[in-house]
C-alpha cells in the first residue's frame, strides 16, 4: 500500500497491490484514503488426505474426522498446476499429508501441502 498527498484536485488517495490467492494475479486498487474499502475475510484449514480420485477429486477428513469429497486439485495457474502435481506424487508414493485450503468469497482452494509429521511408537 502506498499513500499520496493531497493535491489540489482532492483527497489523498491509497494505491493497493495485491496478489490474488486463487489465481496468482496481480491486482490493484486506487481509493480515495477518506473512503472506506471491503476487504476479503480469508479463513485457513488444514484436512488430512485421504483420498484422491480419478477425476481430481480429493478426500479430504479435518480435525473432527468428517470427511469432503468436494474439492479438487488446485489449478488455473503455474503455482497451483505445480502443487497438484505435487500431490498427487506424495500420493502415489503413499505419504501422508495435510492439504491447507483457503476459503474467502465463495471460493475455496488447496494453497499449501506438507507431510505430516511421524507419530512415533
Amino acid at each position: 500500500m502506498t499513500t499520496s498527498k493531497t493535491g489540489k484536485h482532492g483527497h489523498a488517495k491509497c494505491h493497493f497491490t495485491a496478489t490474488d490467492i486463487f489465481t496468482g494475479k496481480k491486482m490493484e486498487e486506487l481509493v480515495p484514503a477518506s473512503h472506506n474499502l471491503e476487504v476479503p475475510i480469508v479463513t485457513r484449514e488444514d484436512y488430512t488426505l485421504v483420498d484422491v480420485s480419478d477425476e481430481g477429486f480429493l478426500g479430504l477428513m479435518d480435525a473432527t474426522g468428517n470427511i469432503r469429497e468436494d474439492m479438487q486439485l488446485p489449478t488455473g495457474h503455474d503455482d497451483a498446476e505445480a502443487l497438484a502435481r505435487l500431490i498427487q506424487a506424495g500420493w502415489d508414493d503413499s505419504k501422508e499429508l495435510i492439504l491447507t485450503v483457503l476459503k474467502s468469497m465463495n471460493q475455496e482452494q488447496v494453497s499449501a501441502s506438507k507431510e505430516a509429521p511421524k507419530v512415533e511408537e
